[in-house]
Formats: structure tokens, sequence, C-alpha cells
């Protein structure tokens, strides 16, 4: 199998992955919280796990920015980030459409990857993986911020000894002090002490449940019953809200394992789903996530009667080049005009916010205000045009702000965790025609 490293660049970044085998269809395998793709594969279960996959397809594993032989970078990335990761690796080894196989907190990220583009995925497999790992009203869990509190410092103060990720990940490698001595050395490569909290942190943070409908692609989720880190009932919630997704519990309780023949059962039902859907897993591309941005301008009317139509039509003009020259920059997509306003859509979050900060920046320079909306959710295509719930609440998001404004839903918040943007609680609104109430919030600052 061939084992060569190589170098993918994400914008500016450089993301480290190896091609293996060369089988019928491709798999992109995404890691848990932290990873090094020379020395993961010192482990016996993830070698046995690239094993098994390399026999009937073509493997490609890479490390996350900011972790193992990929580019160090401060904090830890976003989701967002890590979705052009994704891509940036599959363009870079040649691949057009994949099978996602992703562990532990690799999950949420596929799960997004898969909502955002349905037409490059060609299955999802979670394996010990979650949507979200703290409690909520909705959500009952057993993983609590005080129990979490508690793990932080011992892995700031443990990190490198490999007891941490044993007693995490490979609990039946900490009888084995052999394997606990491979396991040190894959976490003093993989991520500092800091960088190995924050990883876990943002792991433990993030909240996909809302991306969950939109996930078109087959889908097995396969869990461990004793799981003692990542509970069933979290396996169970995301086979319960993905649509079709099968559901393999499996008996153990261990989350990975080190031995090599510890997931002999789990790699069997990955290889019967991934090659019996072979063929007959085309993506439903008529259906994908998309962070959808209203803007409008405010008083446009009376800016109007005020100038005149020929100085109006000007100022107008010139309001419709910056916008479009802002969503092209942000790699937007134009989905139409409203008359004095634009409906856009993108594919992450953080850049269709940037994007509405800047639009803003833009008309208050042409004397102009302009409000707007940003909505995450599921999109219908419709040719070159959306349509769906998730426009609807854009819109009535965008109404709600005022000159200048930036308003999104918590549905967005959740998705730029880590990023750096700071919200403003606008409480919550019921937004006409919108089923149930909704948490709205002001990005600071505009």
């Amino acid at each position: 199998m061939a084992r060569e490293l190589r170098y993918a660049r994400s914008g500016s970044i450089s993301i480290c992955y190896q091609v293996i085998g060369d089988g019928p269809f491709d798999v992109v395998f995404v890691p848990g919280f932290v990873s090094h793709v020379e020395l993961l594969g010192e482990i016996p279960s993830f070698a046995r796990a690239w094993q098994r996959l390399s026999s009937f397809a073509r493997l490609i594993v890479f490390d996350k920015r900011g972790t193992g032989l990929s580019e160090r970078t401060p904090g830890i990335p976003t989701l967002e980030e890590r979705l052009d990761d994704v891509r940036a690796v599959m363009d870079a080894a040649g691949s057009e459409r994949a099978a996602l196989v992703s562990v532990s907190e690799g999950g949420p990220m596929s799960v997004v990857f898969a909502a955002t583009y349905p037409e490059r995925t060609r299955a999802l497999v979670l394996w010990g993986s979650f949507a979200r790992v703290l409690p909520a009203p909705d959500y009952p869990s057993s993983i609590t911020p005080d129990l979490l509190a508690h793990a932080y410092p011992l892995i700031d103060k443990r990190w490198g000894d490999g007891r941490t990720t044993a007693g995490l990940v490979y609990s039946d490698a900490l009888r084995d002090d052999a394997m606990l001595q491979v396991i040190a050395r894959l976490e003093r490569n993989a991520a500092t002490p800091a960088a190995a909290v924050a990883a876990l942190r943002f792991g433990t943070e993030c909240d996909v449940r809302h991306v969950l409908p939109a996930v078109s692609a087959p889908t097995l989720v396969v869990h461990r019953t004793g799981d003692p880190f990542v509970p069933i009932a979290f396996g169970r919630y995301l086979a319960d809200h993905i649509r079709g997704a099968k559901l393999v519990e499996l008996p153990g309780d261990f989350h990975v394992g080190a031995n090599e023949r510890s997931n002999e059962d789990l790699h069997d039902a990955i290889e019967v789903f991934l090659t019996g859907t072979r063929g007959t897993a085309d993506a439903d591309v008529d259906r994908i996530l998309a962070t959808v941005l209203f803007t409008d301008i405010v008083g446009s009317t009376e800016k109007a009667a005020e100038l005149g139509d020929r100085r109006w039509r000007g100022l107008l003009d010139a309001h419709d080049a910056a916008v479009r020259g802002e969503i092209g920059r942000a790699r937007g997509r134009e989905v139409k005009t409203t008359g004095d306003g634009f409906v856009a859509a993108f594919d992450g979050p953080a850049r269709a916010i940037r994007c509405a900060r800047a639009i803003a920046e833009a008309a208050r320079r042409l004397g102009l205000g302009v409000r707007s909306g940003l909505h995450s959710g599921e999109c219908s295509v419709r040719g070159d045009d959306l349509s769906g719930l998730a426009l609807h609440i854009g819109a009535r998001v965008a109404s709600l702000a005022g000159p200048g404004e930036v308003l999104v839903t918590s549905t967005v918040q959740d998705l730029v965790l880590g990023s750096g943007f700071r919200f403003e609680d606008r409480g919550t609104h019921a937004l006409k025609g919108v089923p149930g109430e909704w948490r709205i919030l002001a990005v600071a600052g505009t």
C-alpha cells in the first residue's frame, strides 16, 4: 500500500494527508480530536481500520490543521475552516466524491460537510460520534460542564504520558506499558497540551443537531453500547434525526480501543454498508445546507424621494456593485435581488457574517444604511434559485435589524463556534409565518 506523505493547500495553510490503496471508490477518514497520520498508524486498532478500509476503497487520511503533521495554527479551527480543509484534501487527491468515515469528534464536521456538499458525499459513517455533548432542555446528557471542567486541567497537566488519550479512547491500553509508550509519543507529536485541551473543548461545545435533517447521503451510525466516553444515547440521537440512517449497536465498554482485533465487528459493519451501497448512494443534490443572507436598504423610499430618480438610480447602482463585490470576495452566490436588497447563499456561516459586515460598511460609505439577516438551514435547489423555510427565516430576521446591523439566528451562532465573533442576545421572537420561537442575536460591532 502506498503511504507517501503529501500536502494540500487550504488557503494559506498546508494540510498533510496520505492516500492508501487504489480501490474503486474513495473513503476519507476523518479523525477524532487530535491525530498524526504517521504515528496513528502505529496504534493497532487504527492500523487495522485503515487496512480494512483500503482493502475495498482508495483511502485518504489527513491531519486537521493545528494537529499532527498539518500546519500548526493558533487556536482551534472553526467548522467552516475544517470543511475547507476536507475539500482541499479531496481536490489534491483527485477525489470528486467520497464516503466519509468519521470517528468521535470528527463526526460533527462530517455531518456539516455532508449537508453542505451533498454532491461530494457518497456516504457518511459516524463511528462513536455525536451531534452535541453538553445537556440542553431538549437533549439529555450525562456529560456536564462541571465534569469537563475537572477533565481539562488533568489533560493539560498529564498530556504526553499516554494515559490521557488511553483513558479517553484506548482504555484497553492502560494495562499495556508498551502500548502506552506508543500513545505517549502520539500525544507529544499530535498536539501541545494547550492545543489538546482546546481541541477537546471545541468538540464538547459544538452543536450540529439542527444540521442532521439536511443530511441526504446514506448514513451508518455505529456505536458501542457501553462506550464510557461517548454514550450510546448520542449515537441513537444521530440515527433518529438523520433521515434513513442505519444504526448498528455493538457490544463493548470502550470508545475506540487499541487492540488490533477489538473492532472487527465494527469494520465488518462499515464494509457491508459501504460496499452494499456502492452505485446506489447518489446524493440528493436538490437539498443542501446553506447560510442565507438577506440585505435591505433602510429607508430606501425616503432616500429616493430626497435624491430624485436619476441620482437614486446612480446610488443604487453603486450599492449593487459593492454588494456583488463583497459576495464574490466571500465565495458566496447571488441568488436574487429584491429591488433594494439582495439574497445570497454561502457554504460557510463565518464567510456570510464577514460579508454582511463588509456590505454594511460599504453601504455606510455610500451614505446608506443596510440591514442584514442570516440563517443556516436546509434549502431546496431550483435551478439557480433556492427555496425553503431557511429563506423565510432569513428574511424575517433581516426585517428585525436596524441600519448597519447584522442579525443572526442561534443556529448560525452554533456553527461559528471558535471563530472569534461576539454576539449580543436580542431575545426570542416569533417570526411571521415560521413555526416556533427563534433566538436572535446581533453580531457585535455592527
